[in-house]
């Protein structure tokens, strides 16, 4: 099986040239990319007409920045360095963590506001579909074309992408699953599990023997879409590779949701934020289900072609997630320490790495 390691309790030979060649492509030329790209957003978020959009606009490139690194990072899958890969990979997370931000603020205008802003997630991967009005039920809404500029400039970067028609289907799949992100932020927890359940039993015939709430929360992040585009960079790439490689990330995708939540439940409890993790009926229960889940996003992800580079991405998740200061607490260490393991060799050696960089850019209990 293309990726297949020998031994899952070692670092293989294969994940250490990975990690090595991430970390030159990173070095040299990503870090400073992505830096220049953050510029000239936060350029534009700056003369936003609307003070309250404006300052969703640049808190959230501010709040998010590592979220933008971590979406650059899957511009280490190709072979070869795709320069108009990493701006699209970075615009894209720029306008997710935007509308993340300014959902949320509007969450009192109701589920309609969240599904509509949420409509970008599909549109900015679809081009020459309609653009829609997706400040139509927001309290606010001169952005100066900031959204949409967001949004074009990803259509005008996937047409770029060589093999992007042969993945399309399955990348819109993602997105359009990822817009139920537009409805965690309901306040009414009533509603919001009612219509998060409702929607589960529409878009999943097979419930892959998880949750309501797991399958809401792998869909409500956009990371599969990120894997995707980088998929579709690499020319010559077929259908049922997109397919693949959503099947693995969808994986990847509820262990962030998890690890995310689980590293933040004491603070979503005090703001009384939704929180993925507070559905387990017990801590232990939702310990277990994250060292379930985490196990098998990495041994998933291990399956795919370039698995050891897949690895390397899905290691520095887990590691980032558990370096979070809220994971080192006293009542936590001992499960996050757990947690950790079951993301496998690479996460633990890389997680002090990532409590560092937490340092550096200031991101400490962020």
């Amino acid at each position: 099986m293309p990726g297949a390691v020998k031994d899952a309790s070692r670092i293989s030979l294969g994940q250490a040239k990975a990690l090595v060649a991430a970390v030159v492509r990173e070095v040299c030329w990503g870090l400073r990319a992505v830096s220049g790209e953050v510029d000239v957003w936060r350029g534009r978020a700056a003369v936003i007409p609307d003070h309250t959009i404006r300052e969703d606009a640049l808190s959230s490139l501010e709040s998010k920045r590592g979220n933008t690194d971590g979406a650059a990072l899957f511009w280490i899958l190709p072979d070869i360095r795709r320069p108009h890969l990493l701006r699209l990979l970075v615009t894209y997370e720029i306008m997710c963590d935007f509308l993340d931000s300014v959902s949320e603020r509007g969450a009192g205008a109701g589920l309609a506001n969240g599904r509509q802003l949420h409509l970008a997630f599909t549109e900015a991967l679809d081009p020459g579909t309609p653009i829609s009005d997706y400040y139509r039920y927001h309290p606010w809404r001169d952005d100066g074309g900031y959204l949409r500029l967001l949004v074009e400039l990803c259509r005008a970067a996937c047409m770029l992408l060589p093999s992007f028609m042969a993945i399309r289907p399955t990348l819109i799949r993602a997105a359009t699953l990822a817009q139920v992100q537009g409805l965690n932020h309901e306040m009414d927890a009533h509603l919001r599990d009612v219509t998060l359940r409702e929607w589960v039993a529409r878009e999943f015939a097979d419930r892959l023997g998880l949750a309501w709430y797991e399958l809401s929360g792998a869909a409500s992040t956009w990371i599969s879409v990120l894997a995707l585009l980088a998929l579709a960079s690499e020319p010559e790439r077929q259908p049922h590779e997109g397919v693949e490689t959503y099947a693995a990330y969808f994986w990847v995708c509820l262990a962030a949701t998890v690890l995310d939540s689980y590293v933040d439940e004491a603070e979503d409890t005090a703001n009384g934020d939704h929180s993925y993790f507070a559905h387990y009926p017990t801590k232990a229960e939702g310990v277990r289900r994250a060292h379930e889940i985490v196990q098998r996003a990495t041994h998933e992800i291990r399956m795919l072609r370039n698995g050891h580079r897949h690895t390397v991405i899905v290691a520095c998740m887990v590691a980032l997630y558990l370096s979070k200061d809220s994971a080192l607490t006293p009542d936590m260490a001992v499960t996050s320490q757990m947690l950790l393991q079951s993301g496998g060799p690479l996460a633990a050696l890389l997680e002090p790495v990532l409590r560092a960089w937490r340092t550096v850019y200031s991101l400490r209990g962020a």
